[in-house]
């Protein structure tokens, strides 16, 4: 038949029809399965041959026979099914949001606590979304969200964020009094903002911790008194690391205590202030993919009270 052959495409009707006849080995009996008349599945296993240049089926008055080439071709027809099935689902999973890379990023001070939540959610929840971690100061990761080598950040200071990108808050945290583990309050069940009047503070860059830095401000503010600087930083871990080596005391976020170091003291505040609270937000670019909106949907529902 090499003689006759002509362009034939391999479509997923085509291979259907030629497996039913494989299977059935009768023309009229794979017609009626698959709900079509005899002459135009014949005329279509007829193109198919000619197509391949081989013959697939001996025809008898009792029905077909595959060739050895007809059987060959039933494994490989069924691999092409499947495999053409497998690509159309997986396509399917990506645009919904469901598999596929997700690079993620994060400033060092989350990953103690948030971190492998979401990990294990996602592993439980979308085991086909793969997240690819990175981990940077919040200025950097902004950058990579704008430039498109990451996919989502979650950051706890978004207020310098422009408006290409879209900031989401997922969780409230409560600030708390950070303390050297010596101090004479570190055991307190609890105290009022204006017990640290007179002590030294370390206290959030402005420039690099707007948000935190005002907020600190406030808080002392209407607790009576300015807080004395004896130190500045520019990210929390150097805060924490101030109050560790016994200098001065902090305000800082609750969740620093997962550090779990011996050093530091967390005393929660008596004061109900709106200032002695802190987001921690999520920042992607508006045109973010379904597979970042679910991330999004799953930390937001993993850390909602």
């Amino acid at each position: 038949m090499t003689d006759m052959l002509e362009d034939i495409a391999l479509t997923k009707r085509l291979l259907e029809q030629f497996l039913v006849v494989a299977d059935e080995r009768h023309f009229g009996r794979a017609a009626e399965r698959l709900g079509m008349s005899q002459p135009p599945l014949s005329q279509s296993i007829q193109r198919l041959e000619r197509g391949l240049g081989v013959r697939l089926f001996e025809r008898g008055s009792g029905g077909v026979t595959p060739t050895a080439a007809g059987e060959a071709f039933t494994v490989d027809a069924r691999r092409l099914l499947d495999a053409q099935s497998a690509a159309i689902e997986r396509v399917r999973r990506v645009a919904a949001g469901l598999e596929g890379d997700v690079r993620v990023g994060y400033v060092s001070i989350l990953s103690h606590h948030y971190l492998p939540g979401l990990l294990r959610a996602t592993a439980k929840e979308l085991p086909g979304l793969r997240v690819r971690l990175h981990q940077g100061a919040p200025t950097t990761l902004t950058e990579m969200i704008r430039s498109g080598t990451l996919d989502l950040a979650f950051l706890r200071d978004p207020s310098s964020l422009t408006s290409d990108l879209v900031s989401r808050d997922f969780a409230v945290e409560r600030i708390a009094a950070a303390l050297p583990y010596d101090h004479p309050l570190a055991a307190s069940a609890g105290i009022a903002l204006a017990d640290l009047r007179e002590e030294d503070f370390v206290l959030p860059d402005a420039t690099a911790l707007p948000v935190l830095a005002h907020q600190v401000q406030l808080a002392c503010r209407e607790a009576g008194f300015t807080p004395r600087a004896r130190a500045v930083s520019d990210d929390l871990t150097g805060l924490f690391s101030y109050v560790a080596s016994g200098l001065c005391v902090s305000l800082l976020p609750e969740r620093l205590r997962d550090f779990h170091a011996p050093e530091v003291a967390f005393v929660p505040l008596r004061e109900t202030s709106p200032y002695l609270e802190t987001a921690l937000s999520a920042v992607h670019r508006p045109d973010a993919d379904a597979a970042v909106l679910r991330l999004l949907e799953l930390i937001t529902r993993r850390t909602t009270p």
